[in-house]
C-alpha cells in the first residue's frame, strides 16, 4: 500500500519531528526541477535557489538530518523528488493562506519512493501581485527539501523547518514579523474606519440636501 502525506501542518517536538528518519533506501536521490513547464511570474534564478538549497542539505543543511544525502540532477519525471512551480498554491493546490510551498511524499513499506514538491512564485497583497525574492524562494525550497529528506516541521522559530510566514515575505516586512498581526488589525481599523466616516459624511450631505429643498 502507498501512503501520500500532504505536508502542512506543524507536529510537537519531543526528539527532532520526523516523518521518517531514513526515508530513502538508496543514494544518490535524484531531483528533477521543471524549469520548462513554469507560470507566467516564473523568474529563472528561482531554478537557482533550488540548486542552492540542495546544496545546503548536502552540506549539512539544519543539522537535524541522521544521514548525508547526496543529489543527482537529473531531466526525467521519474525521478526520486520532482520540483515545480505553479502561479498561485492557493487556487490551483488548495493550500492555505500564506503557505509558499506544499511537499507530499508518497510512502510505501516505511519509505519514501516518490516526493513532489510545489513551490508558489508569490502571492496577492490587497490587489497587487507580489513576487516571491530570490532570498525568498532559497529559504521556501529549503524547507520543502528538508521534508523531502524526511523533517517535520519545527517549533524553533530559527530554525529552516518552522514553518513562518517570515521566511516567505520577506520583501514584504511591514506584515512580517513579531508585530504583524498587530500591524495588519491597526490597518484594516484604520480602513474601517474611513469608510465608516465617508459613508456618513455622505449620508449628512443627503441630508442637508434635503432640509435645503
Amino acid at each position: 500500500m502507498v501512503v501520500f502525506i500532504p505536508v502542512v501542518s506543524t507536529a510537537s517536538e519531543s526528539d527532532y519531528p520526523r516523518i521518517l528518519d531514513y526515508p530513502w533506501d538508496h543514494s544518490p536521490i535524484t531531483v528533477y526541477i521543471d524549469n520548462k513547464t513554469v507560470p507566467s511570474h516564473y523568474s529563472p534564478t528561482y531554478y537557482i535557489q533550488v540548486q542552492k538549497a540542495l546544496d545546503y542539505w548536502e552540506a549539512g543543511g539544519n543539522g537535524k538530518l541522521k544521514y548525508t544525502p547526496v543529489f543527482e540532477l537529473v531531466d526525467s519525471e521519474n525521478a526520486d523528488v520532482r520540483i515545480r512551480w505553479v502561479e498561485d498554491l492557493q487556487k490551483e493546490q488548495g493550500a492555505p493562506r500564506g503557505v509558499a510551498g506544499v511537499t507530499v511524499p508518497y510512502i510505501a513499506s516505511g519509505r519514501f519512493i516518490k516526493v513532489d514538491i510545489t513551490l508558489g512564485v508569490g502571492y496577492h497583497q490587497w490587489t497587487k501581485w507580489i513576487p516571491y525574492s530570490d532570498t525568498a524562494m532559497l529559504a521556501i525550497s529549503k524547507h520543502e527539501l528538508g521534508h523531502a529528506l524526511g523533517l517535520d516541521h519545527s517549533s524553533d522559530k530559527q530554525d529552516i523547518m518552522y514553518p513562518s510566514n517570515e521566511q516567505i515575505n520577506d520583501i514584504n516586512p511591514f506584515f512580517a514579523g513579531k508585530y504583524g498581526s498587530l500591524l495588519r488589525i491597526a490597518v484594516y481599523t484604520i480602513f474601517a474606519i474611513i469608510v465608516f466616516l465617508s459613508v456618513s459624511w455622505l449620508l449628512n450631505r443627503k441630508k442637508q440636501k434635503k432640509i435645503q429643498n
